[in-house]
């Protein structure tokens, strides 16, 4: 079993690194921790960074999560290889580019690659937004999958995964006390459905929403509350057609981990949004 602490970056590749940065500091509200010719790191919190644009085909993402114990590298690659997995080892020059000391990949069953870190860099100057967004920190990603019951099996069965709630199919994945790190969402493709940044109150997420509105970004979902987690959340469509979304409460606390009970939420728009906001999202449609 490895055993993961908590999700860590995401990784998107664009052909259009200056509309990312006008996107992510202007609109999304986050601040520049480094930029060179073809890369533009990007952090919300006290991490170096928890989103990088790299030049690339827009298609390409990656996620990672922070090894639990950072020596246990070599442990996890060997369980991972003896299980047939896809995977394999970052280089020195790889782990500098992602601001850890090292780092290993993997395949999911759908395609997805995961990396998990060891020591991953921590910012030496508080976080000071672009943009008054009230930004506490990267939440979770809705993650594409080809067939998520089987996604689901492979991540409880080699990683500390465990099933917080299910929307239908699909599983909203935590590993820790937190509600949901990630969530598997049906598709016929891989890749990142939507990334997830926290917020401090309620009136972050409004705020946002006028926000938004009034500089034509299309809010595609929300405001609303989730039936799952209880956050209060609006989505919208970002840079190279990403979801991100705004929420204030998705880190609602599993009280007792051992003793909680996953509860099955049918695939319908309630079950997204207790208010009645109905997504204009395709993995969120009945």
């Amino acid at each position: 079993m490895i055993e993961l602490r908590d999700i860590y970056y995401t990784r998107l590749g664009t052909r259009d690194l200056e509309g990312a940065e006008k996107f992510t500091t202007e609109i999304l509200g986050l601040q520049i921790a480094g930029k060179t010719k073809d890369r533009l790191y990007l952090r919300g919190d006290n991490k170096h960074h928890s989103l990088c644009y790299f030049l690339g085909e827009p298609t390409d993402h990656t996620i990672a999560f922070e090894l639990s114990n950072w020596t246990d590298v070599n442990n996890a690659l060997d369980q991972l290889k003896n299980s047939n997995v896809t995977c394999g080892r970052g280089t020195d020059a790889e782990a500098q580019d992602r601001h850890v000391e090292s780092f290993i990949w993997f395949l999911d069953p759908t395609g997805n690659r995961i990396e998990l870190v060891s020591r991953p860099h921590d910012a030496s100057r508080r976080y000071f937004p672009s943009r008054d967004a009230g930004i506490t920190g990267f939440g979770h990603v809705g993650l594409c999958s080809t067939d998520p019951a089987r996604d689901q099996a492979f991540w409880l069965d080699h990683f500390n995964a465990m099933v917080s709630d299910w929307i239908g199919q699909c599983p909203l994945l935590r590993v820790n006390t937190r509600h949901h790190q990630m969530a598997l969402f049906a598709t016929n493709h891989k890749g990142i459905q939507h990334i997830n940044y926290q917020v401090a109150e309620i009136d972050d997420v409004m705020r946002s929403y006028y926000f938004l509105k009034e500089k034509n970004i299309k809010i595609v979902f929300g405001p609303g509350r989730h039936a799952t987690s209880s956050g209060i959340f609006v989505y919208f469509e970002g840079h190279d057609g990403m979801i991100y979304e705004y929420s204030n409460s998705d880190r609602k606390i599993i009280e007792s981990p051992q003793d909680h009970r996953p509860r099955q939420f049918p695939m319908h728009p309630s079950s997204f949004c207790v208010w009645g906001a109905k997504p204009d999202i395709a993995e969120f449609q009945d």
